[in-house]
């Protein structure tokens, strides 16, 4: 290994004592304007995507009934079928456990033969709009 004469250590000091002095971080700020309007329109958009995404696609019900024993089917069935999404909704007077968000009633009803040799009483439903 070769040490570094005295001058030159000396010179690679001062050049890096020089070169970081000149460093600087960004201390701008940026402020962004948009027109109002765009946020209205945004707002506007997630709404309908909301809509859209719970009642244009077909769904499959596999229980009604109690709140507890909902939630349990739920909880065995997302441990089952974990690569389909469940959610319970209540509808007076009833729990109502609900799974899958499908595009179409064929892929709805592939599903639906999986999940029919589980359970019992399964009913696919398109939910109204």
């Amino acid at each position: 290994m070769r040490i570094l004469t005295s001058r030159k250590a000396f010179f690679y000091a001062v050049t890096l004592c020089l070169t970081t002095s000149y460093i600087n971080a960004q201390d701008r700020n940026i402020t962004v304007s948009q027109d109002p309007k765009f946020e209205q329109l945004l707002n506007e958009k997630r709404k309908i995507n909301v809509s859209n995404a719970a009642n244009d696609r077909y769904k499959i019900q596999i229980f009604s009934g109690e709140s507890e024993k909902a939630k349990n089917i739920l909880t065995e069935f997302k441990q089952e079928f974990s690569d389909i999404d469940g959610t319970i909704l209540f509808n007076t007077p009833n729990y109502k456990v609900w799974i899958g968000n499908f595009k179409t009633r064929i892929e709805a009803e592939r599903n639906l033969i999986e999940i029919r040799k589980k359970y019992n009483n399964v009913h696919l439903i398109k939910p109204n709009k």
